[in-house]
């Protein structure tokens, strides 16, 4: 037999809070990636059809990159049948069918593979298990009408697999009689059609909300660690630069030598940054010697520095920093400041604090001959728990799918 399955990721991600909940980073991957490379390395899958929506194509093809199975990337509809609909037309010389919620991204290749080895039989399969919880039924109003053995309910997901045939004859009834059902189940059971639960083995659940994704990493098995790092910078002032600091220009103002911009403050939060991630510090990344950083932006260096720490999986939570001064004054300089590098570190305002003092006449701050900042910064990292397996073989964690 030869078997397609259909990825539906064209969904509104309402009750996300605002993002693609398919595009949402789970321990460093796009969800939709888990879940395409779960049937990118299922034997049993022979072809793949992800159904996405025109807003996410492009996301959704570049994620796709490098998925042999993939035979089309199609544009969902309004509903949920209209995609699956779109799948199964971009579907051709299969047997069988699996339908598969991309914000379902736990499944295993295990998982799928069970499922379309029980509808080798010529049943109608369904991921599912057991109901943990005792359902009621209720009116327009609430008020509680029955109450239904659990012993008899199952609570049932995706993939659910079926003979290629009767799923398109499902779907062509339920077209004509304006049916819509929550899943492609139902469809076939109108029909008459015999239709079985199975058990995939594993958590499956479904991401449909910012807590949905702090469960599946804990059940992948990954953890957080919060690390902080100090970060310490001075230059001497040059009357021949401007002044920027924290990435905003302070004119009529004497600026520092240096071989950037010698912004000053962005480089002591560098620093900060690197040291909390592990990642040495700003001269080992931005030599002084390199004529790539010749007066660059030390707001662009900032945002380099961030795609380093996403590649170890850390990423800033805060930043404290203090530039010290004799002049200019700064004070009125300080909101600008703080927005700028909230805005270049992906943070809200009220995570980056920027102060600044004197030395007091003392030293060579103190007779003006320069600046200094000293900055704290505070980063979160993922790691993965000792024993969770999140290799390529059990998870398909390919990071160039991801």
């Amino acid at each position: 037999m030869r078997v397609g399955a259909i990825v539906l990721a064209a969904g509104s991600s309402r009750r996300m809070g605002g993002g693609d909940k398919l595009l949402a980073d789970l321990s460093g991957r796009p969800v939709l990636s888990w879940t395409v490379s779960a049937f990118e390395d299922c034997e049993a899958i022979d072809d793949l059809v992800v159904v996405t929506s025109t807003e996410n194509r492009a996301s959704v093809a570049e994620l796709c990159r490098g998925i042999g199975k993939l035979r089309a990337l199609v544009t969902g509809g309004k509903e949920r049948q209209d995609s699956v609909w779109a799948g199964l037309n971009a579907l051709a010389g299969i047997d069988l069918v699996a339908v598969h919620d991309g914000a379902r991204p736990l499944i295993t290749a295990e998982g799928i593979a069970g499922c379309v080895a029980r509808a080798s039989d010529g049943v109608g399969v369904i991921a599912g298990g057991p109901s943990v919880d005792t359902i009621k039924v209720v009116d327009g109003d609430e008020r509680v009408l029955e109450t239904p053995e659990r012993s008899t309910l199952r609570a049932v997901a995706t993939p659910q697999v079926f003979r290629a045939q009767t799923l398109r004859q499902a779907h062509e009834a339920a077209r004509r009689d304006g049916i819509l059902a929550t899943d492609d189940a139902a469809l076939v059971e109108r029909l008459g059609k015999a239709v079985v639960v199975h058990d995939v083995g594993g958590p499956n659940p479904k991401i449909t909300s910012p807590s949905d994704l702090v469960l599946a990493e804990a059940l992948l098995g990954t953890r957080y660690e919060i690390r902080t790092g100090i970060g310490i910078d001075s230059h001497r002032f040059d009357s021949s630069r401007e002044l920027v600091l924290g990435g905003i220009g302070i004119g009529d103002a004497d600026g520092l030598a240096g071989h950037s911009d010698a912004d000053v403050l962005t480089h002591a939060i560098i620093d900060a940054l690197l040291g909390a991630a592990g990642l040495g510090d700003i001269g080992a990344h931005f030599g002084t010697t390199d004529p790539t950083w010749a007066g660059a932006d030390s707001v662009e260096m900032l945002g380099l520095v961030l795609d380093k720490l996403a590649a170890v999986g850390a990423e800033p939570q805060s930043v404290d920093a203090t530039v010290i001064a004799e002049r200019p004054r700064l004070r009125p300089h300080i909101s600008a400041m703080r927005q700028r590098l909230a805005d270049a570190l992906g943070l809200e305002r009220s995570a980056v604090n920027v102060a600044a003092t004197t030395a007091e006449g003392m030293g060579a701050l103190g007779r003006a001959e320069g600046m200094a900042a000293h900055a704290v910064a505070t980063v979160r990292v993922r790691r993965h728990s000792a024993g969770s397996d999140t290799s390529p073989q059990r998870r398909g964690a390919d990071a160039s799918r991801g």
